[in-house]
């Protein structure tokens, strides 16, 4: 019988199947509850709220232990988005069940942003400025929800204050990427260097599209020397904080030089495109908290690429679907999906990165087609 883990996030799918691929039974507690979560979870609890917007504590709480209730032997917990504004929270989960991933001092001193901007000041690792404001210049800033994640929070910087829970962080030049990386005790172990983009809409300009891995055979997306440096900072920044396990940096950079931006400190967006190596990085995530020696395997020879597909309209319902297998977050049949809310994920793979994004743009225009047809009838 497969030992149980659980799993609490925004929308808790790609954990959970990382989980069944590393052999793991997961019990799930999201704000979606989408079919293929349903479907590999042993046992679901939804959570109220919406994305983006915080997790009720209390709900949380009584999810995770009405999940654990008859779960039998339970590893622990692993936690996904939807946490990283929340240290106080995540004190409260610890103190009633073993997490598995950043703790909350970890979690409060990567994503409080003046305490993570004098932490890489003190490191000597490039940051963007940041400010609660007024700043004389606001068309050179942006405004950011402190712990916010997926970018649909990030907004242009007016003039004054920021409002409370918010911060100001100077605009920067450069291409989005993420150095994604497992921290052990001994140091961490770079595993991708992934692209990013967004999906921008009317009210959210820099809202999370997808990712793209690219092969190790093709050109490298920054200089070596860019990239050793980011290596070296996330290496730095971890050994500060305490960090374990799966987790990402953002940095904006191009050959003239880059700047971090943030350290998530979960596993992110990009498993879906990274856990195709030769060990389940779940496992290697478990392993690399609770102290063990992870195995992560070869790096896979193909690229990889994601993509966010957000409603162009309203679906209420959603239309009964044969999803076709590069989709995944299904929602379930006679749900409800707003207008700009995600629909699905969309993946697929290639010979190198350009292959891997027009076979990813061809499935989105498959799937969308599909699903107008579904819509009008």
């Amino acid at each position: 019988m497969a030992e149980t883990v659980l799993i609490a996030a925004q929308s808790g799918r790609a954990l959970a199947e990382a989980a069944r691929r590393a052999g793991l039974a997961p019990r799930v507690a999201d704000l979606f509850g989408d079919s293929d979560t349903l479907e590999l979870a042993d046992a679901y609890r939804p959570l109220p709220g919406r994305l983006g917007a915080g997790l009720a504590a209390d709900a949380v709480l009584a999810a995770l232990d009405a999940l654990v209730d008859g779960a039998g032997r339970c590893l622990g917990l692993v936690l996904g988005s939807g946490f990283e504004d929340a240290p106080t929270l995540v004190a409260a989960i610890g103190a009633r069940h073993r997490l598995i991933g950043a703790g909350p001092e970890t979690i409060a001193a990567l994503k409080d942003p003046l305490a993570f901007a004098a932490l890489c000041a003190r490191l000597g690792v490039p940051h963007p400025a940041v400010s609660v404001g007024p700043v004389p210049d606001p068309e050179n800033w942006l405004l950011k929800r402190a712990g916010g994640s997926g970018g649909g929070h990030i907004r242009a910087a007016g003039r004054g204050q920021a409002p409370p829970g918010h911060y100001l962080q100077a605009r920067a030049p450069g291409r989005p990427c993420a150095l994604n990386f497992l921290a052990e005790r001994n140091g961490i172990r770079p595993l991708a260097l992934t692209e990013q983009w967004c999906a921008p809409s009317p009210i959210r300009p820099f809202r999370y599209g997808g990712a793209l891995a690219p092969t190790a055979a093709e050109p490298p997306a920054l200089p070596a020397a860019i990239t050793a440096a980011i290596v070296e900072a996330a290496e730095k920044i971890a050994a500060a904080t305490g960090l374990r396990g799966l987790a990402s940096a953002d940095v904006l950079a191009d050959d003239a030089g880059w700047r971090l931006t943030e350290i998530n400190p979960r596993p992110g967006a990009t498993l879906d495109v990274l856990d195709r190596r030769g060990a389940p990085l779940f496992a290697a995530h478990v392993a690399a908290c609770l102290g063990g020696t992870p195995e992560i395997g070869a790096a896979p020879v193909d690229a990889a690429a994601s993509r966010i597909c957000y409603a162009g309209g309203d679906h209420a319902p959603v239309p009964a679907l044969a999803w076709p297998d590069y989709a995944r977050d299904r929602p379930r049949p006679g749900s409800t999906v707003r207008r700009d809310a995600p629909l699905c994920t969309v993946l697929a793979t290639g010979k190198d990165g350009g292959a891997a994004r027009a076979a990813l743009d061809d499935r989105t225009a498959r799937l969308e087609a599909a699903l107008a047809r579904a819509t009008a009838h």
